[in-house]
């Protein structure tokens, strides 16, 4: 069963009785919806939406490209792999290949789509696309006008011990490094 197919247990359904919309930003909208439980009584639950994202893990002659750039929600930087949110109708595959070239100035014409996932499924609905290639080709970024990032390439040791400095800290870059270990073990990517 793929991702995008609803899971089922009518034991555990939760009846959505009422939205209230609670914002609505450039990036996400929040909403309160009022939910019957199994049991018959209500509650409230609080959810975020997001378009959804993509992300890749992309390798270059054995090392993977990262960028580093500031997060205000951390208030910090943060080494992550490229990615972005989806546009309105966006196709994931399209989106990944443009992320990767805004952001790293890279390009590949064999990104394949390793696994979708969700983010923080316990209060938004945001879903993340991550692709790899191992075949990045360079070329010139296109950042968007508030992006301010640097680009680098790490080793696999590189990445796990930023992973244990804490310069990594996504979950989408390290389910990548984990992958990409799993792939050096096994010659798969699935």
């Amino acid at each position: 069963m793929g991702i995008h197919e609803k899971n089922r247990n009518p034991a555990l359904d939760e009846e959505t009785l009422s939205t209230q919309p609670i914002f609505d930003g450039k990036i996400i909208t929040l909403q309160v919806d009022t939910v019957r439980l199994p049991d018959g009584n209500t509650a409230t639950r609080e959810v975020v939406k997001h378009p959804g994202a993509v992300a890749v893990l992309a390798l270059n002659k054995g090392k993977m490209l990262v960028v580093e750039q500031y997060r205000q929600p951390m208030h910090r930087t943060e080494v992550e792999i490229p990615a972005g949110k989806l546009d309105p109708g966006e196709n994931p595959l399209e989106a990944a290949s443009r992320e990767l070239q805004e952001e790293t100035g890279y390009h590949s014409g064999d990104l394949q789509l390793l696994k979708s996932f969700y983010t923080s499924p316990g209060f938004a609905d945001e879903i993340i696309h991550l692709y790899v290639t191992e075949n990045a080709q360079a070329g010139d970024m296109a950042l968007d006008e508030d992006e301010f990032l640097e680009v680098s390439e790490l080793t696999l040791e590189e990445a796990y011990q930023y992973i244990a400095d804490g310069r990594i800290a996504d979950a989408k870059t390290m389910m990548a490094v984990y992958a990409w270990h799993l792939h050096t073990l096994t010659g798969q990517w699935h």
